[in-house]
């Protein structure tokens, strides 16, 4: 389902049973899977591969360089940014051009959650399962099932696969309240 005001490329590739609503930008080459759903406003660049089952919610801008795994969920507003080094022009004044700059990949891994409002900034790979929260600004990798936040994002704590935090049963080992799975987790540093 393709709403009448979005704008798809007919170089893009949708997925099946994928809904793309009202005023959505997909640019060229760019791959969704299916059963995703791209909210209000979302804009995907050029080559952005988006997995399969993803949400991604209104206003969200995916740039070129951006990959996102199966079942991953961007909340509203989320920006990921591409360029380290931004300028309109080069020093001698002229406009870039796609040719005068690096796009940084980023990697949003299997099953991760990025927040509301949050800045994810370029060469970042958000791990499995992992949470970002609503207004954080991502300017290093984030580990499988951590939960970050702030700016700039840091660790505050684990998340189940069912969203929940974690709670501390000793040392590296974790358990869900809410779901009792146990998780054995080596935390950074």
């Amino acid at each position: 389902m393709i709403h009448p005001t979005a704008d798809v490329s007919p170089h893009a590739q949708i997925g099946e049973r994928t809904r793309v609503w009202h005023e959505a930008q997909v640019r060229e080459h760019a791959r969704v899977g299916d059963d995703c759903v791209l909210g209000k406003g979302v804009y995907i660049g050029e080559r952005v591969v988006v997995g399969d089952r993803c949400k991604i919610e209104n206003r969200a801008s995916l740039f070129a360089g951006v990959t996102l795994e199966d079942g991953v969920f961007i909340g509203p507003h989320v920006v990921f940014a591409n360029d380290r080094l931004p300028r309109a022009i080069n020093p001698d004044g002229s406009l870039k051009t796609d040719a005068d700059w690096t796009i940084e990949p980023s990697l949003v891994r299997h099953g991760a959650a990025v927040g509301a409002g949050a800045i994810v900034l370029p060469g970042i790979t958000i791990g499995p399962w992992a949470m970002v929260g609503a207004g954080s600004v991502v300017t290093a990798d984030v580990p499988a099932q951590a939960l970050v936040r702030g700016n700039p994002a840091r660790i505050a704590g684990w998340v189940c696969i069912c969203g929940r935090p974690l709670a501390r049963a000793e040392t590296q080992m974790y358990y869900c309240a809410t779901c009792d799975r146990p998780y054995h987790l080596a935390e950074p540093g």
